[in-house]
């Protein structure tokens, strides 16, 4: 599984790096949503990293400037792979979130939770790119393998 983490979490640092590159581009063109929205996407990984190595987590709403959140990626997968280096999969992490409630999952879920989470809000990005006539980049996971 570590090996598949890491192709993984390297596919979105890599694809979340272009990304913020083109966002930072044509920022003058991106909906009022864009930017919060991917400032949400990188909180949310950086949120799951602290969770596991027990640090200080973002707000899950804080905005960033483009830069910030590229740099915050660049920290976010980073951590991943120290979690993926120091951390037995399987083992179950207790957390706390942001709405006070207390759960359970293992390292495993929670970073495979965090991997679909940027797909998800990526997809979202890519289509208000799109809405707004720019022509995205190709974050398909299938074009980052080739």
């Amino acid at each position: 599984m570590i090996p598949f983490f890491r192709d993984l979490f390297d596919y979105h640092h890599q694809t979340n790096q272009r990304l913020a590159d083109q966002l930072i581009e044509h920022e003058v063109r991106l909906t009022d949503r864009s930017i919060p929205l991917f400032s949400h996407m990188i909180n949310a990984h950086q949120i799951w990293n602290a969770r596991i190595l027990d640090l200080v987590p973002l707000g899950v709403f804080q905005v960033h400037s483009l830069k910030d959140c590229k740099a915050l990626d660049g920290e976010n997968f980073d951590k991943s792979l120290q979690i993926l280096d120091s951390f037995d999969l399987s083992q179950p992490c207790f957390y706390t979130n942001s709405k006070g409630q207390t759960f359970e999952n293992s390292i495993r879920d929670i970073l495979f939770h965090a991997t679909n989470h940027m797909t998800h809000h990526r997809g979202q990005l890519i289509s208000d790119l799109r809405q707004n006539g720019m022509t995205s980049i190709v974050t398909d996971y299938i074009f980052y393998k080739r």
